[in-house]
């Protein structure tokens, strides 16, 4: 009897559970959600599992400009006089590297220093060669061997600099601008009078630009005149100067003169030109330099 009264009460408790639910659905889904979570059954939450950070040393960044800050301050330092300013900045950059200690006027005033190669060894070393330039035109190479931590992306020099020839001149590239421009066509008065503008002031530069482009003038104008030495091109098609159908493009380098109060200046400009309704438009102004069978 107590086993059927026990029975007896499970089902009643599952009758009104289920009248519960049955009344919260026709009650919508607020009443529902209270009724779930009030209901006899409990769900044990299982704990997530947190994947481990993961770590990847990150490549240190070449340290040229720290190889040439230190050659400077060496080469500017003295070690008869290990507190100047320069002798400290050598040392705070490499403590353990001796100073030289030049003669009086034993050589040319230092100019300037510039990294000019640097090459990464095993281990994190690398070997940076610096230029040194001296006020009497004379160039000296020094080779810096370096160490760098990729994790604090900290550097340290480990020993003295060394003198070393300098880089091998490279070879040059045949350029493809190899088609010479008519002078006086209208494609080199369109890039005369488009530089003229750019860079004198002379004219409003928006009125060279093909539609759609924007290439705001150098500001302050830096010069007073402009002259076109030289055109040459990629296409056989700019050899006339004459503006072909609307939409073809030609690739140039114009060689050309510009003057201010301090004297003349040789530069060199790559442009790209379109054709529309019989004129040249500048399309872009070019950063890079084509190289043989190739596009600027």
């Amino acid at each position: 009897m107590a086993a059927g009264a026990r029975l007896e009460r499970m089902r009643r408790r599952v009758r009104l559970s289920r009248l519960a639910l049955f009344t919260a659905i026709a009650a919508g889904p607020v009443a529902l959600g209270v009724a779930v979570m009030s209901g006899p059954a409990t769900v044990a939450a299982t704990s997530s599992t947190t994947p481990a950070a993961v770590h990847t040393a990150a490549a240190a960044a070449d340290p040229s400009g720290y190889a040439q800050m230190f050659v400077d301050a060496w080469l500017r330092s003295d070690a008869d006089d290990p507190t100047s300013a320069q002798a400290r900045l050598a040392h705070s950059l490499a403590p353990d590297v001796d100073l030289p200690a030049p003669a009086a006027d034993a050589q040319p005033r230092l100019e300037s220093v510039t990294a000019v190669r640097s090459a990464r060894r095993d281990s994190g070393a690398w070997a940076v060669t610096v230029a040194a330039q001296y006020a009497d035109g004379q160039v000296r190479y020094y080779v810096v061997p370096l160490d760098a931590d990729s994790t604090s992306g900290a550097y340290t020099v480990t020993g003295v600099p060394g003198v070393v020839a300098g880089p091998k001149r490279a070879g040059t590239v045949k350029s493809a601008y190899a088609v010479t421009v008519a002078s006086g066509s209208d494609l080199s008065s369109a890039i005369g009078q488009f530089l003229a503008a750019y860079l004198t002031g002379a004219g409003e530069v928006d009125r060279y630009l093909a539609p759609g482009v924007s290439l705001p003038p150098v500001t302050p104008a830096p010069y007073t005149a402009v002259t076109v030495h030289g055109l040459q091109a990629v296409e056989e098609a700019a050899a006339s100067g004459a503006a072909p159908g609307d939409g073809s493009h030609v690739h140039v380098r114009a060689v050309i003169e510009a003057r201010d109060e301090e004297g003349r200046w040789p530069l060199a400009y790559e442009l790209t030109l379109t054709a529309r309704s019989g004129r040249w438009d500048v399309a872009s102004l070019e950063n890079g330099t084509a190289g043989e069978g190739g596009r600027p």
